[in-house]
């Protein structure tokens, strides 16, 4: 019986020290995860760094969409030569996305956190957000955003969604985005995006 009960303690301990190793790595993966976005398509696949900041409680993150895969997904089945055409007439155009989510996954359009009612605030995400976005490039040129599209969510999901667009942008120049919080009053946020995005 004692041989048992020393073989069984044994093992447990093996166990949880194993089990221990396992959740380090699933850590790890899920911070990885964090810090890049993955956009495969069409047998293709891109891989983008997420730029994170933090205020009052509200996640922004910023991360680059590849405009292949931006092509791909919108323009339908595309042959791949016919997306490199389209790249080399689009190559100057930026496409980031822009997500907010509260850490208790709580809705952001509500009064509480925009000083706005809901119906408000869904129309400033939809029509006058785009005016607070700018990016700098570097060679320290300010340019404006050309358009946002607001993914409406309809209260099904804790995040909020925006794609924004940059005109005439040299593709290989680093870029910097500026989003002056007008909606949550969290002030001025910038995101520098430094890390070119791969293809993989």
């Amino acid at each position: 019986m004692k041989v048992f009960n020393k073989s069984f303690l044994y093992c447990f301990l093996l166990y949880l020290f194993f089990s221990s190793c396992k959740n380090d790595d699933e850590l790890k993966n899920d911070e990885a995860n964090i810090r890049f976005r993955y956009f495969n398509l069409e047998k293709q696949g891109w891989k983008s760094r997420n730029h994170i900041q933090k205020v009052d409680g509200i996640n922004f993150v910023a991360t680059e969409v590849p405009i292949q895969y931006y092509l791909l997904k919108n323009m339908g089945n595309l042959d791949l030569l016919k997306v490199d055409s389209l790249y080399e007439s689009n190559k100057k155009e930026r496409v980031i996305e822009f997500t907010f989510e509260q850490d208790n996954q709580d809705d952001l359009l509500q009064q509480k956190y925009t000083s706005m009612n809901y119906e408000k605030s869904v129309s400033y995400m939809s029509f006058n957000i785009q005016k607070d976005f700018a990016v700098v490039t570097s060679k320290n040129d300010t340019i404006k955003c050309s358009g946002v599209l607001f993914e409406r969510t309809f209260k099904i999901a804790p995040k909020n969604k925006l794609l924004l667009f940059f005109s005439n942008i040299n593709p290989n120049e680093s870029i910097q985005l500026v989003y002056q919080d007008e909606l949550f009053k969290t002030g001025t946020l910038k995101f520098r995006f430094k890390d070119p995005i791969l293809k993989l």
